[in-house]
């Protein structure tokens, strides 16, 4: 089914109005984890609930899965999933690189998605009539970069510390092979990616919610997203996107060890 762009910007325009009130206003943080540091605040709860009245009202029958209330009519064909705050660590640090993440999934598959950075005003979106770029500078289509070959790329990760084991040999074999290697961003890489400029993202460990509403971005933009052994990367887990499929092939051989 196609998602019009109005439909989108309403998400994008309710998420804000809880999110925005908040950032680098000082508000109390909770840590999901008894061990680590997971954080989460009252404007990741608040723009999930406001998400989630947007699609009830327009889409009864829907599913919906968010990071921070679960989910519900699970078993339709057609399920929303939710991340509110993603990069809830920059959103607590006062840095602009959180967005909030909205994909929807037909069969399983992303069909649509938004990632809307509200104190920048950008909003990144794909539906039906491809991927496209609202903010400063004005609307355009978005395109990935035409980038072949690992040694002219520029690469993101959130953390090389997240790779684990044999994966940071993997990481770090994969880092030496590129132009330029910057980190952290979460999201914020991914949508670079899409606008033509960044090449590649590696990202391990991610849930659904992490990365579904990126996925038809980067797709409709000429970008290549999977997991790390080519799968789909709808479920998550050890993700890499890149902006051509030459360049999704080379980084995925470096990351096989």
């Amino acid at each position: 089914m196609d998602i019009s762009s109005d439909f989108l910007r309403r998400i994008a325009r309710a998420a804000a109005a809880e999110t925005l009130p908040r950032f680098r206003s000082q508000s109390a943080v909770t840590n999901k984890l008894s061990a680590g540091f997971d954080p989460v605040t009252e404007a990741d709860k608040q723009a999930e609930l406001a998400i989630r009245s947007v699609i009830e009202a327009e889409f009864p029958d829907h599913g919906i899965l968010g990071e921070e209330h679960g989910i519900s009519n699970a078993g339709s064909r057609h399920v929303w999933v939710i991340d509110p705050i993603d990069g809830t660590r920059a959103f607590i640090s006062g840095v602009p690189v959180w967005g909030t993440l909205v994909g929807l999934t037909e069969d399983g598959e992303a069909v649509a998605g938004m990632m809307s950075q509200p104190f920048t005003g950008e909003l990144f979106y794909a539906n039906g009539s491809g991927a496209h770029y609202e903010g400063p500078g004005g609307p355009r289509k978005l395109a990935t970069r035409k980038t072949m070959s690992l040694s002219q790329a520029t690469l993101f990760t959130t953390s090389p510390g997240l790779f684990r084991d044999e994966k940071r040999g993997n990481y770090d074999r994969l880092e030496s092979m590129v132009q330029l290697a910057r980190y952290g961003t979460d999201c914020y890489a991914f949508a670079m990616l899409a606008a033509g400029s960044v090449d590649v993202v590696v990202d391990p460990g991610l849930q659904p919610y992490d990365i579904v509403g990126l996925i038809p971005i980067i797709e409709k933009a000429g970008g290549v997203i999977t997991t790390f052994d080519g799968g789909p990367a709808e479920k998550g887990g050890d993700v890499v996107a890149a902006a051509t499929p030459e360049l999704h092939e080379a980084a995925m051989k470096a990351l096989r060890g």
